[in-house]
This record gives C-alpha cells, structure tokens and sequence, in this order.
C-alpha cells in the first residue's frame, strides 16, 4: 500500500466510495465521474503506478482484474448489449490517480475510439 495513494486508501476503507465488490486482491467500485450509466474502475489492492510499471508476476492480477470486470458487467446487466475496458497509462492517455486501474464503462451505445 502506498499510503499517498487515492486508491489504495479507498480499497483499504480509509476513503469512503461506492464498492460493487471487494476480495483478497482487488476493489470494485463507482467512479465519481462517469461517463456512462455504468462506470465502475477496478483496482488491485497491491500498489502499481500504471500498466506501464507492472512488474513480470503481475501478469495473472491484470487477467484477474478483466474477468471479474466481465462478471461485473454480467451481475450489473450490461453484458449483452456491450461494453467498453480501458486502461489509461500515464498522464497524456488520461491516467489520473497513479494506481493501475481498469475503467468498466457501458450502460449505453459508446462511441468509436480512435
């Protein structure tokens, strides 16, 4: 845990926020600004800047971190029309609170991306 960090302060309950699931390795919950009805940002409990700083062993957390985001979109009634996951990495992609993340976003027709 980085004790600066937004993030790991929500998942450790030191911060409060809207938490659709929680276990052992990770923390679901509400973003507070979404762009979508549905916008659900899943982060792991263990501290990594971005995707661009993850270390060889994280490999099954990042896999980890898109299953439970398919369950979700599944348990949140957003898996047959579709929906989007993204993770931005660092600044000029968007990234805002150095914690890997993934965003869970859908709820509504999406446009395209670049």
């Amino acid at each position: 845990m980085n004790p600066d960090c937004l993030f790991c302060k929500i998942a450790a309950k030191e911060l409060p926020a809207t938490v659709v699931y929680e276990d052992d390795a990770m923390v679901a919950f509400k973003d507070i600004k979404p762009v979508a009805p549905v916008h659900v940002l899943i982060v792991p409990r263990k501290h990594a800047p971005s995707v661009a700083e993850l270390a060889p062993g994280d490999t099954l957390l990042v896999g980890e971190m898109i299953r439970r985001a398919q369950q979700l979109a599944e348990e949140l009634g957003i898996a047959d029309r579709g929906y989007r996951l993204v993770f931005n990495v660092r600044k000029h992609a968007g990234q805002v609170v150095d914690h890997i993340h993934l965003h869970l976003i859908g709820g509504q027709a999406l446009g395209r991306m670049a």
